[in-house]
């Protein structure tokens, strides 16, 4: 495998070049020779979704992901009810787009509340009553385990088992789970769990857990290489279950946003060459 060829299932996720408008990371992928781009709603609401669809079918990229819908765990009923809304366009955008999926991150408990399995129980629920509109509209929806230091404030679905738990309620093709190695590489047992994921794993996000950890948690993630995260074992997991989708690079970092955007695409790729793509089977 040469050339662009062996790019072509490194996705860049937006996050990770966060001042690049779509447009510019759009091109910013299309220079550098990847195949896809994860979308997130706040840059494609810039644009617009008809011109985020033009710009993108122009490029010849596809949609490895749209991030993201989910935040389902509010115990009012008008939140509840503005949240499905806001998730059934997130559905509507997903399908305009022909994304691979759209990332669901479960929410974290609501002000005083400190019930997770009551939360998690929500989240359960409004997954199912979107489940029918992804499935008239063809989208898959990914539930996406965050590491447990977000399991107050952001994610209280925390690992791979219990992300499968709820999937498997479900059809595959209507839902399966994201896997990230930043939220997932310290879970006992992980493979395992990834072999029981299977055909459900509907996107492989890829970064690098650091230390010491920043003030800002949201930020701790490291480009591939410049943590703890082994990533050859990590991959031939994922590749022995059967994936053959993107792997898509998801870093939130202030540092690296700071940096030249092209400088952090091209390391993106040696890092991607080096610990990623040699382990992903056929």
């Amino acid at each position: 495998m040469t050339g662009r060829a062996v790019l072509s299932r490194l996705s860049l996720n937006q996050r990770t070049t966060a001042s690049w408008s779509l447009p510019e990371a759009v091109k910013g992928c299309v220079d550098a020779g990847l195949g896809a781009i994860g979308i997130w709603r706040e840059q494609l609401a810039e644009v617009g979704l008809h011109q985020a669809c033009r710009v993108v079918a122009e490029s010849g990229l596809h949609v490895s992901s749209l991030c993201r819908g989910g935040f389902f765990t509010t115990a009012d009923p008008a939140e509840a009810a503005a949240t499905e809304a806001a998730n059934r366009e997130a559905i509507e955008e997903a399908a305009s787009l022909d994304a691979a999926t759209l990332v669901l991150v479960a929410g974290g408990l609501p002000p005083g509340d400190k019930d997770l399995e009551a939360a998690r129980d929500r989240a359960v629920g409004a997954i199912e009553r979107l489940v029918p509109y992804a499935h008239e509209l063809g989208v898959n929806l990914g539930i996406e385990p965050m590491n447990p230091i977000y399991a107050a404030d952001r994610g209280v679905i925390s690992t791979l088992a219990q992300a499968l738990d709820i999937a498997e309620r479900f059809d595959p093709a209507d839902v399966g789970v994201v896997v990230d190695t930043f939220h997932l590489w310290w879970e006992p047992g992980v493979a395992d769990q990834l072999q029981r994921a299977a055909e459900r794993i509907v996107s492989y996000q890829i970064c690098d857990w650091i230390t010491p950890l920043p003030a800002d948690t949201l930020l701790a993630r490291g480009m591939m290489g410049d943590g703890h995260i082994d990533f050859p074992t990590f991959t031939r997991s994922v590749a022995a279950a059967g994936y053959r989708g993107d792997v898509e690079v998801e870093i939130f970092n202030a540092d690296l946003w700071k940096a030249p955007p092209t400088w952090v695409v091209d390391t993106m790729i040696k890092r991607y060459l080096d610990l990623v793509q040699p382990y992903l089977g056929g």
